[in-house]
């Protein structure tokens, strides 16, 4: 096996990440005359302020706080003054006259001024975001995800992800994602640094996250960090909320499909906090009083039940001044049945289970280490039951994890990150049962592969001179399966030059290797995909990415324009070949065919973040390729030709805006409109006699794949949030009203022919192509409430 897949021993790794912290090894011991200032940044209510500003602005020093609302920052000793910012709230300037490190703890205020505090804001001002080395990068509060409107009135984060330019959907009302011409599990999906495998309810209508429960966002389009791994194409982040330390609240929303409810306070007031959050839908009330009031009526189709819902947890306490610790628990299930008023009936179940502990220790204001264990699993089951006999298939995955994230800043112009991880892997590829209720016939096939995935990483986020920014950093990654041991190392690039005090160039590179497929026999994302490890002659994914681009402050630093281009290619991607047989196949590797993918594009983005009217424009034109040759004695596919995937759009545009009305009304607006899906549709059709004297039968005839595409795709969503008056002091209250698709376009879902006949001798003289369309338009409202 070559060396890029294949681990050489176990000594070979420890010291390819001993030499790479050997070139960090200047960063990691130079220290100017300086001292470190570091703590906590947090709202008055002790919840954690992620992307607060802490700056010296006679120095030209500052940094922004973390994801926990921690903040480190090297300045020269004597006295100095700093402020702390974050909008939506008040200022803080204090004096400081450093001797030796000093940590300091902050409580910000709420302004008072209620236009100020619902103005939109991700976890980074624009300032910030010209001056991150990073790019491909999309930073998203709840809170702007709340104000967007949303199908049948249900915040979803990951739809609101898909406003920004190269994040293409997978369909009408999908939460899918495919970022910069890479596969929906191509995602690193992760809830406070765990994997979740499937981020969707409803067959992708929905994700799985609970906007009351989340606090922020982060989506890496390129530029990873190298803390993650084991995914090609993007990175997304999800940090839950720690709850208020301050009071007990409750809070919650009511909608046209589902209800939420959220508890949150402290744990021995000031030093901890919890919070617990449910959500459920109503589907399952309707679809079950229709069939019973139908159950006499034999002409009555039953409608399957169907019904999803999670929960969320999450606390934290403060064992000392140097200790913290943090647990997080996530429960999500689907469940569709359907009960006939015969003798079937068929059940189908899947849901994501996760829980963690983290133990975060402060060694010194330089130095602080965060430790986590956590398990995390994913299960569907479907079964169905006759009078004789049953069925049942299910697939599983379970992983264990520990990881170790140290954080060390020697100074103001490094910031050194590294640390490693480790998960026990065990998929459950498929498990079948069939039996009969007299056991004359009992099979019970149970296949399952255990994995070992193992990462080492360091990085460093270097100023080099006042104008030129570097993230340096470097993975070692490796798997071991069946075996067989691969692995290899993955390089991060990132700089950034500053040409003006407004202007900056950036540029990055990754290399990114995937252990874990999810293999599909449809152009859908469902549930009964299956996830493989790399093991036999399934060789790990491998992507590489460059990018460059500039970056614009407009107007005084009202606006930010962003002009990226990239090109990604990958190898060794996965897909089935025709035919396969798919479940509870103890050879599946066998039936997979191999090859390779890339893409290209330009992405313009111009955002505003201050003012009566925020919001942002992107426009993005893009390429997406595969190629799969013959192998395996089949012709690949496509005979080998180059084809573009269905999700491939060349032309993507959104517009969102949000426009304060009042101190009670604000409106919101967002407009989509991408080039249409490429769909495979016969060329014409050729008549076959099978039987002498039999009627012709028309065999379509099928040009190259995905040669076709359907009418460009466009939507209109309207909003209105109307804040009630409070009924006591400290309660709020909101009506959400949305518009999905106000001009009721009717988008492509797919495309099927009908057969068209002559009227005088009903025979066939043609066909015709019929469009089917999923969403109308679709009026909601929620009202949602704080107490």
């Amino acid at each position: 096996m070559p060396a890029a897949h294949r681990a050489s021993s176990p000594s070979a790794g420890l010291g390819l990440f001993l030499l790479l912290l050997g070139l960090l090894a200047p960063a990691l011991t130079w220290a100017q005359a300086q001292h470190v200032l570091s703590g906590l940044v947090r709202a008055a209510d002790g919840t954690a302020l992620p992307g607060a500003t802490v700056a010296v602005p006679s120095l030209g020093l500052g940094t922004a706080t973390d994801a926990a609302g921690r903040y480190r920052l090297a300045i020269p000793a004597g006295p100095q003054s700093v402020t702390v910012s974050f909008l939506g709230y008040q200022p803080q300037t204090f004096r400081v006259n450093l001797s030796r490190a000093q940590q300091r703890d902050l409580l910000l205020m709420p302004t008072t001024n209620e236009l100020t505090e619902v103005v939109v804001q991700g976890q980074q001002t624009l300032q910030q975001k010209l001056e991150t080395p990073q790019m491909g990068v999309e930073h998203l509060s709840v809170r702007e995800a709340k104000l967007l409107p949303a199908l049948f009135g249900e915040v979803d984060i990951l739809k609101t992800l898909q406003l920004k330019p190269g994040v293409q959907s997978g369909g009408e009302g999908s939460s899918g994602l495919f970022v910069r011409g890479g596969s929906a599990d191509q995602n690193l999906v992760l809830l406070d640094n765990m994997l979740v495998y499937n981020p969707n309810h409803l067959f992708g209508l929905f994700s799985v996250f609970n906007s009351d429960a989340v606090q922020s966002v982060d989506l890496y389009k390129s530029g990873f960090p190298a803390q993650f791994g084991g995914r090609l194409s993007s990175v997304i982040d999800v940090k839950m909320r720690e709850g208020s330390r301050e009071k007990l609240t409750v809070s919650g929303g009511l909608g046209l499909i589902a209800s939420r409810l959220s508890l949150e306070g402290p744990i021995d007031k000031g030093r901890g906090s919890f919070l617990v959050s449910g959500r459920r839908t109503y589907f399952d009330v309707f679809t079950r009083a229709l069939n019973r009031a139908n159950a006499d009526n034999e002409n009555w189709q039953p409608i399957p039940d169907y019904y999803f819902h999670d929960l969320n947890a999450k606390a934290n306490y403060t064992l000392g001044e140097r200790d913290q610790v943090f647990a997080t628990g996530y429960l999500g299930r689907d469940v569709f049945g359907l009960n006939s008023f015969g003798n079937l009936s068929a059940n189908f179940s899947w849901g994501n289970t996760l829980g963690s502990l983290r133990w975060q220790h402060t060694f010194s204001p330089r130095l602080t280490a965060n430790t986590q264990v956590g398990v995390t699993s994913y299960r569907y089951s479907l079964g169905s039951a006759f009078d004789i006999a049953s069925f049942g298939l299910t697939s599983t995955i379970r992983d264990y994890t520990a990881r170790l994230d140290l954080d060390y800043a020697p100074d103001s112009t490094h910031q050194v990150r590294f640390g490693g991880s480790v998960t026990q892997h065990t998929f459950g590829v498929g498990r079948l049962q069939v039996e009969t209720n007299d056991n004359s016939l009992n099979i019970n096939n149970d296949i399952t592969y255990p994995a070992l995935e193992a990462g080492l990483y360091a990085s460093d986020s270097w100023k080099v001179t006042s104008r030129l920014q570097a993230e340096l950093g470097l993975r070692l990654s490796g798997f071991h399966s069946q075996g067989r041991a691969y692995g290899g190392l993955e390089p991060r690039v990132a700089a950034r030059y500053a040409l003006t005090r407004t202007v900056s160039l950036k540029a990055n590179y990754a290399l990114m290797y995937q252990y874990a497929h999810l293999v599909s026999n449809t152009g859908a994302s469902l549930p009964t995909d299956i996830w493989y490890p790399t093991r036999l002659s399934v060789r790990p994914q491998r992507s590489q990415q460059v990018s460059t681009g500039v970056s614009w402050l407009l107007f005084g630093g009202k606006f930010l324009l962003t002009d990226e281009v990239y090109y990604k290619w990958a190898k060794n991607q996965v897909d089935f070949r025709d035919g396969a047989q798919i479940f509870a196949n103890p050879n599946l590797d066998q039936e997979f065919l191999f090859g390779r993918g890339w893409s290209y594009g330009n992405e313009l983005y111009l955002e505003k973040q201050q003012g009566r009217t925020t919001g942002w424009i992107g426009y993005t034109l893009a390429w997406a390729w595969r190629r799969f040759p013959p192998q395996r004695g089949t012709t690949g596919i496509n005979d080998g030709r180059d084809y573009v995937p269905s999700y491939d759009r060349r032309h993507n545009l959104n517009v969102v805006l949000l426009h304060q009305l009042s101190t009670r009304l604000r409106l919101t607006a967002s407009f989509v409109y991408t080039s249409g899906a490429p769909a495979t549709l016969p060329a014409g059709r050729f008549p076959v006699q099978n039987v002498p004297g039999g009627d012709l039968l028309a065999v379509p005839v099928y040009p190259d794949r995905n040669t076709y595409r359907l009418i460009p795709y466009h939507r209109l969503d309207l909003g209105l949030v109307w804040k009630l008056r409070p009924v006591r002091l400290g309660t709020e209250r909101d009506l959400t009203f949305s518009i999905y698709n106000a001009y009721d376009r009717r988008n492509a879902y797919f495309v099927y022919f009908e057969v068209t006949r002559n009227p005088d001798t009903d025979l066939i003289d043609g066909f015709r192509a019929r469009q089917v369309s999923l969403f109308p338009i679709i009026p909601s409202v929620t009202y949602n409430f704080t107490f």
